[in-house]
C-alpha cells in the first residue's frame, strides 16, 4: 500500500469545483472564518495560496509566516496549517489552489513514486513565494491563471487545461524541493489527535480521549496543541464544531436543534449562545446572511 492510499481517507473535506476532478480553486477571505482565523487542519493535498489584498499570518507545522499582498505560499502534503488575521484584524482576500494526488489517475506508479518522493515528510513543509525570484513569480502567476481558467465567465473551463496547469504547478514547485533534516516527529501525534476530533466532534470528547488518540499525556497534549495549533484542545474542539455547524447551516435545512446535536453541543440554547459569542450573530441570522450572499452572487 502506498502513502497516498494510507492517507487518502484522512483529508479534510473539500468541495472540489468539478465532479471527478480533485482540484479546488477558489477565492477566499479571512472574514468568512470565525474570528478571522481558519481552523487548523491537514490533508494529503498540496496547497497554494496567493494574497490578493491585505496581509495574514500563516502557520505551517507551528512555524508562522506573514504574507502580504502579492505574496504566495506553497504548503506541502500532510502539514498542519491555517491562516489568520494579523494584529490589526483587517480582512485579507486570497486565491487558494488545492491539488489532490488522485489527479494523477490510476495505474500511474511512476508518477506516484515521483509525487511521494517530492512531497514526502522529508521535504520542506512550505515555501514562501515572492516577486523577487523569477521561478517563484512564475508559480504565483500560474496560480492566477489556473483561477481564471476555472472561473471563466461565459464558457465552462477546459478540463485538459486545468489538469495541465495543475501538473505544471506541481512540477514547478517539485523542481525546487530538496530534503531537509530535523522534521518534527511530534506532528504525527498532533495529526492523530486532530483526526480523532474530526471523526468524533459530534460526541462528547474529553481531554483524556484526545491525549490518548495521540499516545501522549494530558499535559503533553496541551503543549502540542498550543505549539502547533495555536490554542488549547478544548478551544480547538469548539472551533471545529462551529465550523461544521456553519457548513450545515449553509448547506442543509436541518433545524437549529438538529444541527446543535449533530455538532456535539449539549443543547440548542448552549449552541446558540456559543455561536453568537464567537460569530457575532445567532445561528438563524447567520443562515439568512449566507443564503442572501449566495443569492446575490448568482
Amino acid at each position: 500500500m502506498t502513502d497516498l492510499e494510507v492517507f487518502s481517507d484522512l483529508s479534510e473535506r473539500l468541495n472540489y469545483n468539478l465532479p471527478d476532478l480533485p482540484l479546488y480553486v477558489r477565492k477566499g477571505s479571512l472574514h468568512q472564518f470565525n474570528n478571522h482565523a481558519a481552523v487548523a487542519h491537514w490533508h494529503v493535498d498540496l496547497e497554494f495560496i496567493y494574497v490578493l489584498k491585505g496581509s495574514m499570518d500563516f502557520s505551517v507545522n507551528g512555524r508562522i509566516t506573514r504574507l502580504h499582498q502579492g505574496d504566495g505560499l506553497f504548503v506541502n502534503s500532510q502539514r498542519l496549517h491555517f491562516g489568520y488575521a494579523t494584529e490589526d484584524h483587517d480582512d485579507c482576500s486570497f486565491l487558494v489552489v488545492v491539488i489532490h494526488p488522485s489527479i494523477l489517475g490510476e495505474k500511474t506508479s511512476y508518477l506516484q513514486t515521483y509525487w511521494e518522493e517530492k512531497f514526502s515528510s522529508k521535504m520542506a513543509d512550505f515555501v514562501v513565494l515572492v516577486e523577487q525570484m523569477a521561478w517563484q513569480q512564475d508559480i504565483v502567476q500560474s496560480i492566477q491563471e489556473l483561477y481564471r481558467e476555472m472561473h471563466r465567465e461565459h464558457t465552462p473551463p477546459n478540463p485538459l487545461r486545468l489538469v495541465s496547469q495543475a501538473f505544471s504547478l506541481c512540477a514547478a514547485i517539485g523542481d525546487q524541493l530538496t530534503p531537509v533534516s530535523g522534521q518534527p516527529g511530534t506532528l504525527t501525534h498532533v495529526q492523530e489527535m486532530t483526526q480523532f476530533i474530526h471523526q468524533n466532534y459530534d460526541q462528547k470528547i474529553t481531554l483524556e480521549e484526545i491525549a490518548s488518540a495521540g499516545a501522549v499525556c494530558r499535559s503533553r497534549c496541551c503543549q502540542l496543541f498550543n505549539k502547533y495549533v495555536g490554542q488549547s484542545p478544548s478551544n480547538y474542539v469548539t472551533q471545529y464544531r462551529l465550523q461544521k455547524s456553519c457548513e450545515m447551516l449553509k448547506e442543509t435545512r436541518r433545524s437549529i436543534s438538529e444541527i446543535a446535536l449533530a455538532c456535539g453541543f449539549q443543547s440548542s440554547s448552549y449552541f446558540s449562545s456559543i455561536f453568537r459569542k464567537q460569530m457575532g450573530v445567532v445561528p438563524q441570522h447567520y443562515r439568512k446572511q449566507v443564503t442572501n450572499n449566495d443569492s446575490d452572487s448568482k
